[in-house]
């Protein structure tokens, strides 16, 4: 279902008015479509293209002291994007998206200390994932809102936080968004393809545009400054180039099924189960095969299903009270007891190893 802000007939002052508010905002556009859709009464209504605007209003929904600042908002927002037919493709290029969503409202003093706090989150993040993340600093383009000094400024405090966090990163000229520079992380994949994905963005343009302000230690008014950050940028591309990286066969911290029993036969459903059970309170996914087929056959599909650990349990197995254990890549890893084995995924998921 898509995320749409529907007013009816009666309501279109209440319309009208959250559009003048979307353009005041100056980032979005809100496309109004009117008629009478067969799914819809006689209405209008938008879809919801970025967060930031509401993030902005939270911000101005109450007096704000330079005391509470930083105050960070995140969400995971339902996105839409209106993409040719043509360019759409799995998950990779959809119209309607998530995406983990954070805007960091700061003093002008705590923008370094805030972004070198978000590159150290965002290098442990992609490091966790195997993957050595690329910075690029975008700098002002050609149409851009905002005063020249302004920029100057912005791109000298990004250029700065880049230094500070002794993370080696490369220009890219006029690639900035048209209200403040960001910092692009790009990674490679299996494939050696070349993907952006997060994103850490300096706007004081949208605090001006939207007339938000704190009161600082002085009395007076004064302006914030918005940082947008993203993590993985759209939660569905992100899924993709990690499937695809990976090739299903994910680190066992991240593996949707952590470890699979397979019971010999049916004779040992029982035991299997209570295998299974024991691993669950301890946090592991486990899952059970419980059908009626050879054990051949079971460990040909756990192992095409690229689950981590392979635990059989048979006559042998229910007698010593432990598990055969064999991992995806065919790895014979004997019998251990039911302790030793989950202590051993316990600790390889704790240190995503």
């Amino acid at each position: 279902m898509f995320n749409l802000a529907i007013y009816e007939e009666d309501d279109e002052e209440l319309f009208h008015r959250n559009f003048e508010q979307a353009e005041k905002e100056g980032k979005v556009k809100v496309y109004k479509i009117d008629g009478t859709p067969t799914i819809f009464p006689v209405a209008n209504y938008s879809l919801k293209p970025m967060n930031c605007p509401e993030a902005a209003l939270v911000f101005k929904s109450k007096t704000r002291s330079y005391q509470e600042l930083p105050i960070r908002l995140s969400e995971f927002g339902i996105l839409h994007r209106r993409e040719l037919s043509g360019v759409l493709g799995g998950l990779l290029r959809v119209r309607q998206f998530t995406i983990d969503d954070a805007h960091i409202f700061v003093r002008p003093d705590q923008i370094q200390q805030e972004i070198s706090q978000l590159l150290k989150l965002l290098i442990k993040v992609y490091k966790s994932l195997g993957f050595n993340p690329k910075f690029y600093l975008a700098t002002k383009p050609d149409k851009a809102l905002g005063d020249a000094q302004t920029w100057k400024e912005a791109e000298e405090d990004l250029e700065k936080a880049l230094k500070n966090a002794n993370v080696q990163f490369d220009l890219k000229p006029k690639d900035g968004a048209f209200y403040g520079p960001k910092i692009d992380i790009h990674i490679n994949d299996s494939q050696d393809r070349d993907w952006q994905l997060a994103t850490i963005q300096l706007d004081f343009q949208i605090p001006q545009k939207m007339d938000i302000a704190y009161i600082d230690k002085d009395g007076n008014k004064k302006r914030p400054v918005m940082i947008h950050r993203g993590l993985t940028g759209s939660l569905e591309r992100f899924i993709g180039i990690l499937t695809e990286h990976f090739q299903g066969a994910f680190p066992l911290w991240l593996s949707p099924i952590q470890t699979i029993v397979l019971p010999i036969s049916d004779k040992f459903l029982d035991y299997a189960g209570k295998v299974k059970n024991s691993l669950s309170e301890a946090g592991i996914r486990t899952d059970l095969d419980q059908r009626s087929e050879t054990l051949q056959a079971k460990i040909r599909d756990a192992t095409l299903q690229k689950i981590p650990y392979i635990l059989v349990v048979g006559e042998k197995e229910e007698k010593n009270q432990n598990v055969a254990v064999r991992t995806r890549s065919g790895q014979d890893l004997k019998n251990m007891t039911l302790k030793d084995i989950t202590d051993k995924i316990i600790k390889e998921i704790a240190t995503k190893s």
